[in-house]
């Protein structure tokens, strides 16, 4: 829901950043240049459950253990780091490490976070995880839709970012009145597991600008129609407008050819707004923060989850979760 101004880079822009590479930008390159495919792509990818009744003061209880092919996905929107009391970023980054090894999703799509925050979080999931992203202004500049994966679940075999505009392969556009600069990263990804492959894509619609969020929901539609349908695809991220009230929902479910994790579910968590500003939460409230899938996955489980630490919550939103096969 909440957004920020642009931020500016935590750390000199390098040649690599400029191009969206993150750490192993080199055998990401090898990858993209052995399987390039148009800029159509992409879907990204559900969470696995940890949900509990009532903000927890310790861990919260984890949801169903679910089999060993099944696929941990999670879209979190992170609240952009700021030095500003309370919720700062120092508050908030020892819960969200505490979240985050504690659910270890092997697909974790992001929204808002900066360089440095994207950097703390990659320190925190260990070596283990990796991620693919660059900042909504070009290089480390701006908000990331970064993608963490699990590295030995999941290696990356292509990937790209278009912007939310008219102009999707400009760098920072903005020409349908956005608030502020929005984009979206997908990657193609294959299951290291099953063998198979899946598109994931991650984004974050405009907080104010309805028309600019039903001309992104058209924007993503249609390169999600440019697919290899025999390739499954997950989105993930915080579209701003709640789920089943909106164009936005309608236009994505319809001709984006997805399925809703949340009611596609065989099991399912409480239900509460996502968004909750640092507020009480809101039992049976609006899901502004979205699983998406193509209808093939199956999704055994999705979840709101709403781990906390002594009433500190990692964001102003609450991650959502869900256990996929594909």
């Amino acid at each position: 829901m909440t957004d920020s101004p642009a931020v500016a880079p935590t750390a000199p822009t390098t040649p690599a950043e400029a191009t969206g590479f993150s750490r192993r930008d080199g055998m990401r390159a090898a990858a993209a240049a052995a399987l390039a495919l148009p800029l159509t792509a992409g879907v990204a990818h559900a969470a696995t459950p940890s949900a509990s009744a009532a903000p927890a003061t310790a861990a919260a209880p984890a949801g169903p253990v679910g089999s060993a092919s099944q696929l941990r996905a999670m879209t979190f929107n992170l609240r952009y780091a700021s030095d500003t009391r309370p919720n700062s970023w120092a508050e908030r980054r020892p819960v969200t490490r505490t979240l985050l090894r504690r659910e270890r999703p092997h697909l974790l799509g992001t929204q808002e976070g900066v360089y440095s925050q994207i950097l703390d979080i990659a320190q925190d999931l260990g070596p283990r995880y990796d991620w693919i992203g660059t900042g909504r202004e070009g290089g480390s500049r701006g908000e990331f839709m970064a993608v963490f994966y699990d590295t030995q679940r999941l290696a990356p075999l292509e990937y790209d970012h278009f912007w939310l505009s008219g102009t999707p392969y400009v760098i920072g556009s903005n020409t349908w009145g956005n608030a502020v600069v929005r984009m979206a990263t997908w990657v193609r990804f294959r299951d290291l597991r099953s063998r198979g492959q899946f598109y994931a894509l991650n984004t974050h619609f405009d907080h104010r600008n309805q028309r600019a969020r039903e001309r992104s929901a058209d924007l993503i539609a249609e390169r999600l129609r440019g697919l290899d349908p025999a390739v499954p695809r997950i989105v993930t991220g915080d579209f701003n407008v709640p789920a089943h009230q909106n164009p936005v929902y309608d236009t994505l479910l319809g001709s984006g050819g997805l399925v809703d994790t949340w009611d596609h579910a065989e099991e399912r968590g409480k239900l509460y707004a996502t968004f909750h500003g640092y507020r009480p939460l809101v039992p049976d409230g609006e899901r502004i923060d979205w699983i998406l899938t193509s209808p093939g996955i199956h999704t055994s489980y999705a979840s709101i989850n709403t781990f906390s630490l002594d009433g500190q919550f990692p964001s102003d939103h609450l991650p959502v979760q869900a256990q996929l096969e594909l």
